[in-house]
This record gives structure tokens, sequence and C-alpha cells, in this order.
């Protein structure tokens, strides 16, 4: 299985920024085999760095799509329409479930529209420190996990991605800590029997379970050796392009 490492860039860079931050990134980058290097620009920025980048060496992702193909949704911008510019698609980070209300039984939508359109999901997943504290960590996982593949078969879960982001480890959160190997192992570890107690042994290890919150350099090596952990998901610091770079020549050393 291929070590995944993307970099959402949230609402940073304009077009050109994010123009010059891809072509430095694809200068320093190699085309690895293993690893699958993923960058998520803002939606105006998509159209311009697909004609720009090199799919040999990494991938492009949305933030965010809408489950409708087409019709009268102002302001939106369907997984119809994302086809043929990326390949992913990041879906129930967890800015868009707090900020912006979006549930599981929405999140499920965008899933599936997602799936039925050829794109990658990235479905993202995690409880908070309340949740935490009180003992709902488990409960919390298994509702967000089964809501978003709620539409998804056993046929299409190889073409879904699992992303464990914890709130409470976020670095734009205002209590974010740092979660240990041993915290996300525990997790990482449900997630998968879920999926095995839903779709079976064999499919349920064929879905990548990816890590983020508050990722960097120094801790990104100790989170990929996480048993059951196939790549990160890279915030604040992918905005940084050294720091990208380190992270991804250490998931190099890691999977080598």
């Amino acid at each position: 299985m291929k070590t995944y490492i993307v970099g959402n860039f949230k609402l940073n860079f304009t077009v050109g920024e994010a123009s010059i931050y891809l072509h430095k990134l694809l200068k320093a980058v190699p085309n690895y085999r293993d690893i699958e290097v993923v960058v998520a620009p803002s939606t105006v920025a998509l159209q311009p760095l697909s004609l720009q980048i090199d799919r040999h060496k990494m991938k492009l992702a949305a933030q965010n799509g809408f489950y409708r193909d087409f019709g009268a949704y102002t302001g939106e911008t369907s997984f119809s329409q994302l086809r043929g510019l990326v390949d992913y698609v990041i879906i129930g980070h967890s800015e868009r479930r707090h900020i912006f209300g979006e549930d599981d039984k929405f999140i499920q939508k965008k899933v599936a529209g997602a799936v039925r359109n050829k794109l990658t999901p990235i479905l993202c997943i995690g409880e908070t420190e309340s949740e935490r504290a009180f003992g709902e960590t488990a409960d919390v996982i298994r509702d967000q996990v089964l809501g978003g593949l709620a539409d998804v078969s056993a046929e299409d879960l190889d073409k879904v991605i699992l992303a464990y982001e914890p709130v409470w480890a976020i670095s734009s959160t205002k209590a974010a800590k740092e979660a240990t190997p041993g915290e996300i192992a525990e997790v990482v570890k449900l997630i998968r029997e879920i999926l095995k107690d839903t779709y079976g042994v064999k499919v349920a290890e064929k879905v990548p379970i990816l890590f983020g919150g508050s990722v960097k350099k120094t801790n990104a090596g100790a989170y990929l050796m996480v048993p059951g952990v196939n790549g990160l998901l890279v915030g604040g610091a992918s905005l940084i392009l050294s720091e990208f770079i380190d992270i991804i020549e250490i998931a190099k050393r890691v999977s080598a």
C-alpha cells in the first residue's frame, strides 16, 4: 500500500502564490513510486494548477465539493465539475463539521457523490476534546465512519481513504495538544475493526488510513510508524515549503 502525504492549504495562498509554491515543490520532489503526494489548494486555484502539475509526481485534491452534479445551488462546486481537475477531495473535515454544521447525513451524500464521479474521497473523522474526556471517542468514531460510508458498497470501499484527525490535536484549535502514537494507534485499530465488522477483513485491510492533527517534521516519522497508519494529512506545516518537503522525505525513509 502506498504512503499518502496530503497537504491541506485551507484558506491560504492566492492563485499566484499557490502556483509558485507548486512550481518549487515539483522541482524539489522526485517521482516516488510508493509515496503519493497530494496538495489541496483553494478552489479558485485548482484549474490553473491542474494545468501546471506533473501528475507523475503528485496529485491535486479539492478541499470541498457538493454532492449534486448540477442545479440551482449558488456558490457550490459539484464533484462532476471537479472531474479532470483533481483526483482526491477532502470530505468531512472537522472545520466543515463544526464551523459549517455539516452532519453525517450530509457528509454521507458527499462521499457517495465523489465516488460516483470517480474521485477519491478523503473522509475525515475525529472526536472533540470534550467527547474524548467523556469517553465518547469510540461512539463518535463509529458514527462518523458508518455514517460517512453508508452509501459506499464493499466493491467501492477501495476507492475511499479515511483520515483520523482528532479535533483536540488540530493546531488551529485553542487547546490543541499533540497526540501520542499510542492514542493514535488505539483509534486506528478501532477504525479497522469497524470496517472489518461491516465490510469483511479482506476489503477493510485495503482502505488507507491517514493521521492528521498538528503534523510537522518533528513528529511525522513517529506518526508514520504507528501500526495501521498509511499516511498523513498535513495542515499548517504544508504551507511551509521546506517543512512539507522534509515530511515527504521522512515518509520515503520510513516506507523504505
